[in-house]
This record gives C-alpha cells, structure tokens and sequence, in this order.
C-alpha cells in the first residue's frame, strides 16, 4: 500500500482534454471486469461519476468510477483483490473512501472509490455529476473554472482538486435545496 505521501511526490500534469465519446464505453468494459472481482463486497451500483461521465464536458481523460461498498472496514481486503487489474491504492481520504489509480499513480487511465453506499459522498458525487448533465450553465461554469485551474496549478493536482471545492460545494448546496 502507498501513502499519501508516495503519491505526491510523483504527481502527473493536469491536462484537460475536449470530450471524449469512447469514455462511457472505457468506463461500461471496466465496469464488468470491476464487478467480476468486486462482488464479494459489492452492495449496490457501479457508477460513472467525474467530468467523463458527463456527455460534452472537457475533462481530465481519466474516467472516475463509484463502486457502492457496505462500509470501508469489511472492503479493505478488496485492496489486494483489485491488483491484478492494474489498480495501485492509496491511503487517501480514508475515512470516506478507499481510492486507486491505474495503472500507476503517474499514469492515469482510471480512479477507483470504493465508497459507503448511501454515505453523504455517495449522494455528492451522483448528485454532482447528475446536476451537470443536465444544467448546461452550470456544466460551463464549470469547464471555465476547470480550464482556468488547470493553467494556475498545472503540476499541483492537491491544489486544483480543493480549488474546486466551493464551487462543488454551491451545486451541490443549490442541487439538496431541489430534493
């Protein structure tokens, strides 16, 4: 297992890339190899979840994906299971998620969360990924900033991720006022 610290040190750039259209069927052909190994501790939906998983949208090319776990203690021995398919895990955020890189934490194609199904982050991130899908003015504040910090923190991922974090907070705040 590598630490936080391990997967800083060797950060790839941030490069946002025009929409992909092959991007939901990379993520359908993961899905399948992820739910064959998975299923001991799956207990809900495999989604795709991030800027690939919103038709349109400029993004990272590293397609996100949200698999539904019963809570982070019973789903540690997925770590090991999950290494044959290339995924490398990462003592990162770990009180909400257990989360991969694959192939490497330097070259990117896929992010693995194994998240708490039903858990306050499982319901942000659909209803984030939900919302821009379907609010196009918020889809294009969104690429705007993006594109913006990407420039500013091109070689800082940790700084772009939480320079995001009050706009996702403001969608996300407009999008529970809507339940």
């Amino acid at each position: 297992m590598k630490g936080v610290q391990d997967f800083m040190h060797n950060p790839p750039p941030i490069v946002i890339e025009r929409y992909d259209s092959t991007w939901p069927a990379k993520f359908a052909a993961e899905k399948v190899a992820l739910a064959a190994v998975l299923i001991p501790w799956l207990v809900g939906p495999i989604e795709h979840v991030g800027s690939t998983a919103v038709p349109g949208l400029a993004a990272k090319p590293v397609i996100d994906i949200m698999a539904a776990v019963r809570d982070l203690p019973s789903s540690r021995p997925a770590i090991e299971v999950l290494q044959p398919l290339n995924y490398c895990y990462f003592d990162y955020k770990s009180d909400v998620m257990h989360w991969f890189c694959k192939p490497s934490d330097f070259e990117r194609t896929h992010h693995l969360h194994l998240v708490p199904f039903k858990s306050p982050l499982w319901h942000d991130r659909l209803a984030f990924r939900d919302t821009l899908r379907v609010d196009s003015a918020v889809r294009r504040e969104y690429l705007e900033l993006k594109l913006r910090l990407a420039l500013q923190f091109r070689d800082d991922r940790e700084a772009y991720t939480e320079a995001k974090t009050d706009f996702i907070q403001s969608v996300l705040r407009s999008a529970r006022r809507l339940l």
